[in-house]
């Protein structure tokens, strides 16, 4: 199968072939060392400002949001959601079950957030922020300058998920002042999924350490605690965290993150280019490198995900909810190459030639 996903995306052959290997026992000083080296790689790469930590949890990234949310965020909290999709929704939900007081900045699908929309919410007693920088669902990327600008005028703690948006959109935790970053092993780190990193700079690790959480799979200020000797509270994924280890060392070897977003650019668009020959739509106002919405003009979007999983071993991501049968989305991130575009174009010419769009 050919992987056009958002996530699990397709492996090298080296993190492939890390994989395959026997789980070694972690409580060492060879994983310690591993480990901070993978501390190291995820600092540099998110730009993140001197006295910044990594913690690495072992659940999907959605464990890491509402542990940020938790760690950082109390009921005497007021916090200002960016909701313009499926993940948007998440954090909304999320600060209704932790009883976080919050309001929402809706948007409609595709929609970008403009500057003057977001600055009717200054000056309003808010006291965070929280955004998926790529809503997925939809590929709208939102600027993270403006957003980081308007967090330090109005004094904001500024969580920022980039769970797809890491390694594929320029992103500079210390220029934006973002004070979380969250990302996941499963996207442009192209690992399997089951580990999602929580970057804290030093206002957010100072907040962790002060919070009183009531968990103890979730407290990041036992995660940092352990993570000063490379170590876990719990047993981590292992396996995966060797692939991420071989993977972050990959991307440094091939000239680091620009060069990656770069990659990814590029393969975006090229493929935007040829798709706009067939009968589509771009949704994204403000598209993100990683993925493209598309809506099949005439066409179902959940049959042309079925037709190309089943009759030509092409996975491409569908939608849920009522996005299901309108909009389905290319990924392009992980190991892809250009050829592997025209392989899913030909395809798509095809469907059409066939009347299914």
């Amino acid at each position: 199968m050919l992987n056009f996903t958002v996530g699990p995306v397709m492996s090298s052959e080296s993190v492939c072939n890390v994989g395959s290997e026997q789980v070694p026992y972690f409580r060492t000083p060879e994983f310690s060392t591993l480990m901070l080296e993978n501390e190291r790689l995820m600092l540099e790469f998110a730009k993140a400002p001197k006295g910044s930590r990594a913690v690495f949890m072992t659940n999907s990234s959605t464990g890491s949001m509402e542990a940020s949310v938790m760690n950082c965020f109390t009921e005497k909290d007021k916090v200002l959601v960016i909701n313009g999709g499926s993940f948007g929704e998440r954090f909304v939900k999320l600060c209704e079950i932790h009883d976080i007081p919050h309001e929402i900045i809706s948007l409609k699908h595709g929609q970008k957030l403009t500057e003057e929309k977001l600055y009717e919410y200054g000056g309003k007693g808010f006291t965070g922020l929280l955004v998926n920088v790529d809503e997925t669902s939809t590929g709208v990327l939102y600027d993270v300058s403006m957003l980081g600008e308007f967090c330090k005028k109005n004094s904001l703690f500024f969580v920022t998920d980039c769970v797809s948006s890491f390694l594929a959109d320029p992103y500079n935790m210390s220029e934006c002042g973002a004070d979380v970053m969250i990302t996941g092993s499963q996207k442009v780190l192209a690992c399997p999924p089951g580990v999602s990193i929580i970057i804290l700079a030093p206002r957010a690790v100072d907040r962790v350490n002060n919070a009183k959480v009531k968990s103890m799979y979730f407290d990041l200020a036992d995660c940092l605690k352990n993570m000063e000797r490379g170590q876990t509270p719990f047993t981590p994924a292992v396996g995966i965290l060797r692939q991420i280890n071989t993977r972050l060392k990959e991307i440094e070897a091939l000239g680091g993150s620009e060069a990656e977003i770069a990659r990814v650019a590029a393969q975006a668009k090229d493929f935007r280019l040829r798709v706009s020959e067939l009968p589509v739509e771009f949704v994204s106002e403000s598209p993100a490198n990683g993925v493209t919405p598309l809506h099949p003009i005439n066409g179902n979007a959940y049959e042309i995900f079925t037709k190309l999983k089943d009759e030509y071993g092409i996975w491409i991501c569908p939608n849920g909810g009522d996005m299901k049968e309108t909009i389905f989305r290319v990924g392009h991130i992980g190991a892809l190459t250009i050829e592997d575009n025209t392989i899913l174009l030909n395809a798509l010419k095809d469907l059409h030639e066939k009347g299914v769009f």
